[in-house]
């Protein structure tokens, strides 16, 4: 295993430092592993706090700042945060008008967000929780029951939290999430799997010709095994398995995501069977994101995220935005 690490046992604490050293707009308590935006709480505003395992950067990190996420809440590679450190995280943002949760659909995160949100509510902060579950590939996995949650997550991030700039209470702001969660689709592709830096070695076999579809963003194997197909017949399989799930009419939002490992020339190829398929269906991308942004370490592959826009959604995507991985308008 080649790796750019010190130590496999301190890659989280040591990412949190460098992460606290590029970005002064942050206020990183590596200590407790807690990413804050540096300005604090704003009175009257909803904050917005999400988190998850590590190894899926720049997700959630990545998204703190203005207009998207108020905390992040790290856990060790691919394992959940705990609930002190939710709760913790939680607290320290609440600007009096309550605290809204998004959280991926994975068992672990959905304990733990639990238990932190009766934590805060033993501390009188009004937490509320937007579950993402947007995944078509499988009903059930190894992490979940139900569908896991992955590319949607950012569009969540990104309109509640445009929203909550505006002020909206805490049921609207939630509202909104859900909404856009329940307008979003999402698909993955492998071409490889990944490697964890404490196991030392790939979370599942492939063959030299063969791809799995639908994989989760932990580097759990997906639907099913297949051979390794051209760029348009992988995106097809993908845009299929959206469409057969997610009427597509009218505009929308996608998002073509790297896996971690995967080039950006060969990402925006996908882009662009991605564009020609939804074009071909009636649902032209209005709003589009090409890149890194919900990753599974150094696995190479892409997903595909479709989100059906509505103009008020529109709206709060076009929203300034600053954060280290996200921004525009500003």
């Amino acid at each position: 295993m080649k790796k750019l690490i010190n130590d496999a046992g301190a890659v989280v604490t040591d990412a949190l430092a460098g992460l606290a050293a590029a970005h002064p707009g942050l206020r990183v308590d590596v200590e407790n592993r807690v990413v804050y935006r540096a300005s604090g709480p704003r009175q009257g505003k909803v904050g917005l706090v999400s988190g998850g395992g590590s190894g899926h950067e720049p997700l959630h990190a990545g998204f703190v700042g203005y207009g998207m996420l108020d905390a992040a809440c790290p856990g060790e590679i691919f394992t959940s945060p705990v609930p002190d450190q939710i709760a913790e995280a939680s607290t320290a943002i609440h600007g009096g008008a309550g605290v809204l949760h998004v959280v991926k659909n994975y068992t672990g995160d959905v304990l733990n967000f639990e238990m932190a949100a009766d934590l805060c509510a033993d501390d009188g902060v009004e937490v509320a929780r937007v579950l993402v579950d947007d995944d078509v590939a499988v009903s059930d996995s190894l992490y979940t029951a139900g569908r896991r949650g992955t590319g949607a997550t950012l569009f969540v991030e990104k309109i509640a939290g445009a929203l909550a700039e505006t002020g909206a209470p805490l049921a609207e702001v939630a509202a909104a999430g859900r909404e856009v969660n329940a307008r979003s689709r999402s698909f993955g592709v492998a071409l490889s799997p990944c490697t964890t830096p404490s196991a030392g070695k790939p979370t599942f076999e492939l063959g030299p010709g063969e791809v799995e579809l639908g994989i989760g963003i932990h580097g759990e194997p997906g639907r099913t095994r297949a051979p390794a197909g051209t760029a348009r017949e992988l995106t097809r399989v993908a845009m299929d398995a959206i469409a057969a799930d997610l009427p597509l009419s009218g505009e929308t939002l996608v998002l073509v995501n790297g896996m971690g490992g995967t080039p950006l020339i060969e990402l925006y190829i996908v882009y662009a069977e991605v564009d020609a398929y939804l074009r071909e269906h009636g649902a032209p991308p209005a709003r589009r994101l090409v890149g890194d942004y919900v990753t599974s370490l150094d696995m190479q592959g892409f997903s595909v995220t479709v989100c059906a826009l509505t103009d008020d959604l529109v709206r709060l995507w076009d929203a300034p935005v600053e954060t280290p991985a996200l921004r525009w308008g500003r």
